[in-house]
């Protein structure tokens, strides 16, 4: 059988019973990166919470998950009891492994997810902006018009939206975030259930000046609050549906979010 294993985003006591079970007893480990694996191996073993047999671990990440998966034999799983480990977190979410699911779904190979840590999940309920409902976005593209059309979407969707961000890009992701609405509220949380876990909460603009005066380290969850409009008031999505020439349209849309209508007719074509 496969199961896909949640493994703890910063603190070790966050591992399940049911995890420890299976890594102290599995003997093949497919593994985002085999270093990460085994060092987690490693200090569970220390601390007496496992007692492993010996174990095989092979590398499937999103960079060769595909060539490896075609070579996979399916009676692997009907043999032994075989993990699947992402990095850290919940496997398949913003992580490798949802091409294994698929795989073990077209070989008809019974597969089981464990329940277990994810930062999104955890963001979202620290945040104190819970909805009924909310949209994940995981990582942004890096740069370009990519990255400015989603993030204008995440924002202007109506809903809690969470966000991933690497430190190095954190600091343009709040800049970007105010030139569209400086006003919106958001949270943010920095190394979550690590030793230096911060939070970060109000006004964009507020938090980009604070955070400018912190060092930006570690791993980020942001939080966005729906841009809920008072009724009567047109949003950015009201003018996208008109019928009407682009160049139009940007001009409306640039009198709304703040940017150039340049900019907004090059979101639109």
């Amino acid at each position: 059988m496969l199961h896909f294993i949640p493994t703890p985003i910063g603190n070790l006591e966050d591992i399940s019973l049911r995890s420890l079970r299976l890594l102290g007893t599995a003997t093949t480990i497919f593994c985002e990166d085999t270093r990460v694996t085994k060092r987690l191996i490693y200090l569970l073993r220390e601390k007496s919470l496992i007692d492993p047999p010996e174990q095989r671990f092979i590398s499937l990440h999103s960079h060769n998950e595909k060539e490896i998966l075609s070579k996979l034999d399916p009676e692997l799983f009907t043999r032994e009891e075989v993990l699947y480990i992402s990095d850290a977190g919940m496997p398949a979410v913003s992580d490798p492994g949802c091409e294994l699911v698929r795989f073990a779904q077209r070989h008809a190979i019974d597969y089981d997810v464990l329940p277990g840590a994810n930062a999104a999940l955890l963001a979202y309920a620290s945040s104190g902006l819970c909805e009924s409902r909310f949209l994940f976005y995981g990582f942004l593209p890096h740069k370009g018009k990519d990255r400015e059309r989603d993030l204008h979407e995440a924002m202007f969707s109506g809903y809690v939206t969470i966000l991933y961000e690497a430190p190095h890009r954190l600091l343009k992701l709040l800049e970007q975030i105010c030139n569209i609405d400086p006003k919106r509220e958001l949270f943010m949380i920095k190394e979550a259930t690590k030793r230096f876990q911060q939070r970060f909460r109000g006004p964009a603009e507020e938090v980009l000046a604070e955070l400018k005066m912190q060092t930006i380290k570690g791993e980020w969850v942001v939080v966005l609050n729906s841009d809920r409009k008072e009724t009567g008031v047109i949003t950015v999505e009201d003018i996208m549906q008109l019928d009407i020439p682009k160049k139009q349209a940007a001009r409306l849309i640039a009198k709304i979010t703040g940017k150039s209508p340049k900019a907004c007719y090059n979101d639109l074509i």
